[in-house]
């Protein structure tokens, strides 16, 4: 079940076809220590699992909150709340895309290749940055906050070519 209360210590990764990857989610209030405390432990599983990113809804709660590593500190992560992206002027470029909910599949993912994100401080004021380097983790973050996960993209051969992992996380799912 996803979870509004959270136990920090009982927070882990969820795996399809876990239905809280499909969660709709809601805004976080940024001055929560609640949230900041979850937004650390998902900068920690991230960071154990070696991901480039981590969505609220990936560890069982439905927050518009996800977590990326931060290109220029190598271990350090960044918090984004309550984001809102908009695709820039840019040549959309293909690469293959992974997901910690979804371990070993690989889809090919064509997205803009520069996006600005607008996100929420702590004391609730709102940033913007833009980027190339993230923006592909951005979005994709962003695809979990919107239910939508990168098997939903696949094309047929790559449906095909996944087919005995999906089976297999869908059986080994309690």
């Amino acid at each position: 079940m996803c979870s509004m209360t959270v136990d920090i210590n009982s927070l882990d990764i969820r795996y399809y076809p876990d239905p809280c990857l499909r969660a709709r989610t809601k805004e976080v209030d940024p001055g929560d220590p609640g949230v900041m405390a979850v937004a650390e432990r998902m900068i920690e599983l991230m960071f154990q699992s070696n991901g480039a990113g981590l969505a609220a809804p990936q560890v069982g709660i439905p927050w518009r909150l996800f977590v990326t590593r931060d290109p220029e500190h190598e271990d350090d992560g960044l918090i984004w709340m309550n984001p809102i992206i908009t695709p820039l002027e840019s040549e959309p470029v293909g690469d293959i895309e992974g997901c910690l909910s979804l371990p070993e599949i690989e889809v090919e993912m064509v997205r803009p290749s520069r996006v600005r994100i607008s996100a929420m401080e702590t004391d609730g004021t709102r940033f913007e940055v833009e980027s190339e380097i993230l923006a592909r983790v951005w979005q994709h973050e962003m695809d979990h906050l919107e239910g939508v996960l990168i098997i939903d993209r696949m094309t047929t051969m790559e449906r095909i070519k996944n087919r005995k992992l999906l089976k297999a996380l869908k059986k080994s799912y309690t």
